[in-house]
């Protein structure tokens, strides 16, 4: 590898000299270094400095079957040398996108068919955005075009996605989001609960706001509401057992086209195939990417119900929408490897039954008593731990976001590689991971927070 010529100095040097990261402090960042990560394989990542790091984020969110998968290099290489790249616009396509749209077909709710695709989460959900306007229009009702989404959601990086997104910081940065998109409350019982307030109450409430929001704009005016099935990046916010259900109640009843969000969700993290099909929800899109090729390419596809798809068809005419890299054979090649063996090997059973439950059992055990957590919470292989000054009345520290990051740094030089949100450390493993990959995480976990502990109550 070329890059081995170089010291991690030099590297830094260039990176800091050339690269602009993505959510980054560019300033900080350059002052520090960074850490440079140079080969994975399984469950592990390691740096420049032969540091191995249990990785608990999938990468980000994405290395589903984890890493070093030579499948997955075979079936790239071997499309390459067959055909590296041709176009779906002028009446073509090559036969891995088609052979991948008949398999996520397969796999995907009852009533979803029809496949469009990119290379991000964020295209895809600008094409969802676009799709069910466009939908309304083609209906005869182009003034139902109002967006109900949630606040803390993230639908992605680009100027609709950050519009349909709920994250404020992101917001702020906009100077002038997409029109027409309102956010309402989401379903984070830890904060919003009132007190005495049930589960099922409170995720009554929260989802009867969205309710409130077409109301208060106009059935007549309101395309759809957009969410996440668990929202992910916000800090995995699992919503009660009544929160689907009623939001599912709503949009029928209001005629309300609803947009699934899962670009985090999909593929098996849930313990089924789709977050939709472990909560029942029927929706008119679903937005997938990331774990669609556990990460190894770039690739998203957005899955269109009947509903849509029919007048799409039948009435639409040209779409004037589509991207360079839709369909990409290399990505669709890859993904079906990808699929092929999260099927073959049974991870998404093993989530269901084993490892979801069992890092429950262990996150629980092992860290809920701990003096800075307020809350453990998981779902399937998505965990989160919400961290606290006092437990009895969830007062946070100072200064935002600043305790969960000083976890999250002991974590790292502990060899636990996590993500802070605000005050919450999140978790999105690999699907991989076993029992005892998961006894190591809590284990480190728990080393971290004692740390981190000891710093914050200095």
């Amino acid at each position: 590898m070329a890059y081995k010529n170089f010291s991690l100095q030099q590297l830094q040097n260039i990176d800091a000299a050339h690269h602009l990261h993505p959510f980054t402090d560019h300033k900080d960042l350059r002052e520090a270094g960074s850490r440079m990560i140079v080969r994975a394989d399984g469950p592990f990542i390691y740096d420049s400095e032969g540091n191995e790091l249990l990785d608990g984020m999938a990468g980000l969110w994405c290395v589903n079957i984890g890493y070093g998968r030579h499948e997955l290099a075979e079936a790239a290489y071997e499309q390459m040398k067959e055909l590296p790249y041709y176009n779906s616009f002028f009446r073509c396509t090559t036969p891995t996108p088609v052979l991948l749209a008949e398999k996520l077909a397969r796999i995907s709710p009852d009533n979803i068919k029809q496949v469009f695709y990119g290379s991000s989460g964020s295209e895809a959900n600008d094409t969802a955005l676009r799709l069910v306007r466009h939908y309304w229009a083609l209906e005869g009702k182009p003034e139902k075009n109002r967006i109900i989404a949630r606040k803390w959601a993230y639908h992605g990086s680009t100027i609709a996605g950050t519009s349909l997104g709920g994250m404020p910081a992101m917001r702020d940065q906009l100077y002038g989001a997409v029109p027409n998109i309102d956010h309402v409350m989401p379903p984070y019982a830890f904060e919003l609960a009132e007190p005495g307030e049930s589960d099922h109450d409170f995720g009554l409430r929260a989802a009867r706001a969205v309710e409130e929001a077409i109301l208060a704009a106009g059935a007549e005016n309101v395309a759809a509401f957009i969410g996440e099935p668990i929202q992910g990046a916000g800090g995995v916010k699992i919503p009660p057992e009544s929160y689907w259900p009623e939001i599912q109640r709503i949009c029928k009843k209001y005629d309300v086209l609803l947009m699934l969000d899962e670009v985090i969700t999909g593929y098996g993290r849930t313990g089924e195939w789709f977050g939709a099909q472990t909560y029942g929800i029927e929706a008119d899109t679903i937005t997938t990417a990331k774990a669609l090729t556990s990460g190894y390419q770039p690739l998203s596809a957005l899955l269109v119900g009947d509903r849509i798809a029919s007048t799409l068809v039948e009435k639409g005419g040209e779409f004037y929408h589509g991207y360079t890299y839709s369909g990409h054979p290399v990505a669709c090649a890859v993904a079906l490897a990808n699929l092929d063996i999260i099927e073959k090997e049974g991870m998404i059973e093993r989530v269901r039954e084993e490892t979801g439950p069992y890092l429950r059992k262990a996150l629980t055990e092992a860290l809920s008593g701990h003096g800075i957590v307020g809350e453990v919470r998981t779902f399937g292989l998505l965990a989160a731990i919400e961290i606290v000054k006092d437990k009895a009345t969830k007062e946070r520290f100072a200064g935002e976001g600043a305790a969960s990051v000083a976890v999250r740094d002991h974590a790292i030089v502990n060899g636990m590689m996590m993500r802070a949100v605000g005050d919450t450390m999140i978790l999105s493993p690999p699907l991989i991971w076993t029992k005892e990959t998961i006894d190591m995480a809590a284990e480190r976990i728990s080393k971290a927070l004692d740390l981190a502990e000891a710093d914050l109550r200095k």
